[in-house]
């Protein structure tokens, strides 16, 4: 009997004393996680690329002094290419570009005052000269433009009777163009994208002289363009938001 009141009081002191050594030793340290880093896109920054589309041209003759002559729309494919920049502030994103596009968009009329003949119309280059604003969604930008806007035509009159053209010319002419657009970054530093603009051309008059007759038309032309383009932007591609 004394033996176990001994063993039982030597058990209580050791389990006092545990609980004395517990109750001493400092809390557990407890560390906060850091914030998570969210990568976002960056859209500024001078960047440069291609293009290739359709375009479709219309096109309506009336002599000068005279009758019209009807429209036509001279349609095609268009390659081309773009370089810019761009300044993002928070998601808005503003932006100067100019394009410059190789084009062939024919097309062509009998002419309602000399039904034998044909109006012929080819657009052979295009340019772009636009501001732009657009908002940011991370990595897919959405833009409107507008600006000036040049293009390149060849005009011809040609004979049903000779089938040959009886006068040729040239004209160059500037307007104005709106557009909008969406762009998807889908790897650092590139971007693709698919555009629509309008080309406001306006009225221009071009004087075809041939070898027995010279005649001035007045001509209206608009364009609408549509294009796929790939960018690559200059400068680094994400940037940390936490």
């Amino acid at each position: 009997m004394k033996k176990l009141l001994v063993i039982t009081t030597a058990l209580v002191g050791i389990a006092a004393a545990n609980s004395a050594s517990a109750a001493d030793l400092a809390a557990r340290p407890y560390t906060k996680a850091p914030p998570m880093m969210v990568a976002i896109n960056d859209w500024s920054g001078f960047y440069a690329g291609i293009n290739a589309g359709y375009g479709t041209s219309r096109n309506c003759w009336t002599i000068v002094g005279g009758a019209a002559e009807g429209c036509h729309n001279a349609t095609g494919g268009t390659v081309g290419g773009q370089f810019g920049y761009r300044w993002q502030m928070s998601s808005v994103v503003f932006g100067l570009e100019a394009q410059g596009n190789w084009a062939d968009l024919t097309g062509q009329n009998n002419s309602l005052v000399f039904p034998v003949d044909s109006n012929r119309t080819k657009v052979n280059a295009l340019g772009l000269f636009t501001g732009q604003i657009g908002y940011s969604f991370d990595n897919v930008l959405l833009y409107a433009k507008g600006g000036a806007a040049v293009t390149s035509s060849k005009q011809d009159i040609f004979s049903g009777v000779i089938f040959a053209p009886l006068a040729t010319t040239t004209s160059t002419r500037w307007g104005a163009t709106v557009g909008a657009g969406v762009e998807f970054g889908f790897a650092p530093n590139w971007s693709v994208g698919f555009e629509y603009d309008h080309l406001f051309m306006g009225n221009q008059n071009v004087t075809f002289r041939g070898a027995v007759f010279t005649q001035t038309d007045t001509i209206k032309q608009d364009v609408d363009l549509f294009t796929a383009r790939l960018n690559y932007r200059f400068g680094g591609p994400v940037v940390a938001r936490y």
